[in-house]
C-alpha cells in the first residue's frame, strides 16, 4: 500500500488520543459519576449483620471497633448476631479515635495475619476508616503504605486489586463514612491529617441503625452534627465538576471528590434541611429518638453528596487544627490523648470560610443561609457570605461551641504552622470555588481565632 495507508477508522490513527488529553479533548472534566455504598436504614437493623455475612458466604470475619464502644450495646448486638448465625470472627478493638498512620498500620498488620474474608466496622468515622485501610492493604499485602495515600504526601495510586466485603455500622451521626471511599488519618511525621481516597475502599453495605445514636453524649452529637453540616455546605458550594482540572485521561483517574454536581446537590440540600430542623433537638435531648434518627440519616445523605462532590476549605483547614492539637481535650470523649474532635475542627473556620468563598457562587451561599433559618428577603446578594457566616455563628453560639481557635489553645503565633499544614490538602482545597493564597489562608485562620 506504500504511502496510501488505509484511512478507515480501524486502521487510521485519527481516532487515537494524544497522551494527557481526555477522551473529550478537554482540559477540565466533562463527566461525573455517583459511587455509593449500599445502605440499609431502620431501627434495629444491626441484628441483620450476621445474616448478611452468612449470605456472602463469609467464613472468617474481622470486627473492628474502639475500646470505649467495645463495652456498649452496638458492639454487643453485632457480636450476638454473628454468634447466632454461626459466623467465625475475631475482634480488633484497638482503633484509635482520630487515627494515625501508626494506628492504621497496627490494624493492617492484624488484618494481614488474620487472612479475613470479610470485615465489619462498628463505630464512628475513626473505626470505619481504619477498617477500610486494613481491608485495602491486607488485600494488597505487597504495597507500600504511601502507595495509596493522596498526593502530595503519598503516591495516590489507583486501586486495582479486589477488596473483601466490608459492612459498616455507624454509631455516630457525622462522618458519613459508611457511604464513602475515603479514609482519613493523622500522618505523624508531618503532624497533618491526610487521606486515602478511592471508590474501591467504600463499604459494601452501611447498616444505619438509629438506635445506636441513643448512646452518644451531647458533645459527640453536636460535633458529629457539625461534620454533617459542613459536608453539606462544602459539597454544595464546591467548584462545579466541569470546572475541575485536569480532565482524567482514563476513568480510573477520576477522583472520588469531583466537585459539585447536580446529583450531589440534591443530597446536600436535603441533609441541610434535616440539620436545620433537628440538630439542636438532638443535642439537647438524648431521648429524642426522632431528632437523633433524622440526624443519623442526614449523616448518610450528606455522605452520598460529599462522597462524590468533595469538601473544601473547612475540611482542608481542619486537618492541621486537629493534627497540631496541644493540650485541648474535648468534653464527652473518653480518650487518653489531647483531641480536637473532627467536627469541631471543621466548623470553627466555617464563618470565615464561607465569607471568603461566597463571592464565587453567592446565590448558593444565600440559599443555604435561608435553609439554616436566616431571613434573606432583604439580603443583598453581595452580602451572601456575611449572612451565612452570621447564621452559622448564631447556631454555634446556641450550641455552646468554644469561642474560636483561641478557645481550643491556638494563637496568632500558630498561624504559619496551621497554614503549612493546610497546603498539602490539595485533594480538597482545590475544590474551593475560590483559589486561595497562603496570605488568604493566614487571614482565614486569624478570622477564626474568635467567633463571637
Amino acid at each position: 500500500m506504500g504511502k496510501h495507508r488505509c484511512q478507515c477508522p480501524t486502521h487510521s490513527h485519527t481516532y487515537s488520543q494524544a497522551p494527557g488529553i481526555s477522551p473529550s479533548g478537554k482540559t477540565t472534566d466533562y463527566a461525573f459519576e455517583m459511587a455509593v455504598s449500599n445502605i440499609r436504614y431502620g431501627a434495629g437493623v444491626t441484628k441483620e449483620v450476621g445474616m448478611d455475612l452468612q449470605n456472602m458466604g463469609a467464613k472468617n470475619v474481622c470486627m473492628m471497633t474502639d475500646k470505649n464502644l467495645s463495652q456498649l450495646p452496638p458492639v454487643q448486638i453485632v457480636m450476638d448476631s454473628l454468634v447466632k448465625n454461626g459466623i467465625n470472627f475475631k475482634v480488633y478493638d484497638d482503633v484509635r479515635v482520630e487515627p494515625t498512620d501508626r494506628s492504621f498500620m497496627e490494624a493492617i498488620e492484624f488484618a494481614k495475619k488474620g487472612a479475613f474474608d470479610a470485615y465489619v466496622a462498628v463505630g464512628g468515622g475513626s473505626t470505619m476508616d481504619t477498617c477500610k485501610a486494613a481491608n485495602l492493604y491486607a488485600s494488597n499485602p505487597h504495597s507500600d503504605f504511601l502507595d495509596y495515600v493522596s498526593a502530595p504526601i503519598g503516591k495516590g495510586k489507583p486501586v486495582s486489586v479486589p477488596l473483601k466485603p466490608l459492612i459498616a455500622v455507624p454509631t455516630t451521626s457525622g462522618t458519613g463514612s459508611e457511604t464513602t471511599g475515603v479514609a482519613i488519618f493523622d500522618y505523624e511525621p508531618l503532624k497533618v491529617k491526610i487521606g486515602i481516597g478511592s471508590r474501591a475502599i467504600k463499604p459494601t453495605l452501611g447498616l444505619i441503625d438509629p438506635l445506636h445514636t441513643l448512646h452518644m453524649p451531647d458533645r459527640v452529637v453536636a460535633n458529629s452534627g457539625f461534620d454533617v453540616l459542613c459536608h453539606a455546605l462544602e459539597s454544595y458550594t464546591a467548584l462545579p465538576y466541569h470546572m475541575r482540572s485536569p480532565c482524567p485521561s482514563n476513568p480510573i483517574f477520576r477522583p472520588a471528590y469531583q466537585g459539585s454536581n447536580p446529583i450531589s446537590d440534591i443530597w446536600a440540600v436535603h441533609a441541610l434541611r434535616i440539620v436545620a430542623k433537628y440538630l439542636k433537638r438532638a443535642v439537647r435531648n438524648p431521648d429524642d429518638l426522632e431528632a437523633r434518627s433524622n440526624m443519623h440519616l442526614a449523616s448518610a445523605l450528606a455522605g452520598i453528596g460529599f462522597g462524590n462532590a468533595g469538601v473544601h476549605l473547612c475540611h482542608g483547614m481542619s486537618y492541621p487544627i486537629s493534627g497540631l492539637v496541644k493540650t485541648y481535650k474535648a468534653k464527652d470523649y473518653s480518650v487518653d490523648h489531647p483531641l480536637v474532635p473532627h467536627g469541631l475542627s471543621v466548623v470553627l473556620t466555617s464563618p470565615a470560610v464561607f465569607t471568603f468563598t461566597a463571592q464565587m457562587f453567592p446565590e448558593r451561599h444565600l440559599e443555604t443561609a435561608e435553609i439554616l433559618g436566616a431571613d434573606t428577603r432583604t439580603a443583598r446578594i453581595a452580602d451572601a457570605g456575611l449572612v451565612l457566616a452570621d447564621t452559622l455563628r448564631k447556631l454555634l453560639f446556641d450550641l455552646d461551641v468554644d469561642d474560636g481557635l483561641a478557645a481550643i489553645g491556638y494563637s496568632k503565633v500558630d498561624i504559619p504552622a496551621l497554614v503549612k499544614g493546610t497546603l498539602p490538602q490539595e485533594r480538597v482545597t482545590k475544590l474551593a470555588p475560590r483559589p486561595q493564597s497562603e496570605e488568604d489562608l493566614s487571614a482565614l485562620f486569624e478570622a477564626s481565632m474568635k467567633l463571637y
